[in-house]
């Protein structure tokens, strides 16, 4: 009988461990992201290079989960976002906002590869490819 409380004690004890370390990277995912503003620094939708439609952006995620679209220094749109850390994936959304080029950032994107200051990243709907690089400022 103490084997099989043991046991389920263990099994609760893993549980806690498992759910701890992913709440950890969570919060490493959200603490890189809103420690600073984020430019776009390399936007291809379907081959085409639109890197040069964000020269004026800079984006702030916030630990609320709001992000702000900054144009020139003003603040333009608010939106919010969402990361995964497990699906390694980070949604955004621009209620209201349909345009180019903020626009062009709403959805889930996949993370393909990321550092404490830069993120790249992919989105593909129906046949649209989108790639995306954001790195800190």
């Amino acid at each position: 009988m103490k084997n099989i409380y043991l046991l389920v004690f263990l099994v609760a004890l893993l549980g806690c461990s498992k759910e701890k370390i992913q709440q950890k990277q969570e919060d490493l995912v959200v603490k890189a992201m809103t420690e600073g503003q984020w430019k776009v620094t390399n936007f291809v939708k379907n081959g085409t290079d639109l890197t040069s439609d964000y020269s004026t952006y800079a984006f702030k995620f916030n630990t609320n989960l709001t992000v702000d679209a900054i144009n020139n220094g003003t603040l333009e749109r608010s939106g919010t976002w969402n990361a995964d850390a497990n699906a390694q994936t980070i949604t955004s959304l621009f209620p209201g906002v349909s345009s180019v080029p903020v626009g062009n950032l709403h959805g889930t994107w996949k993370i393909t590869s990321t550092t404490w200051t830069s993120v790249n990243a992919t989105q593909t709907v129906g046949t649209e490819v989108k790639i995306l690089r954001l790195d800190k400022l």
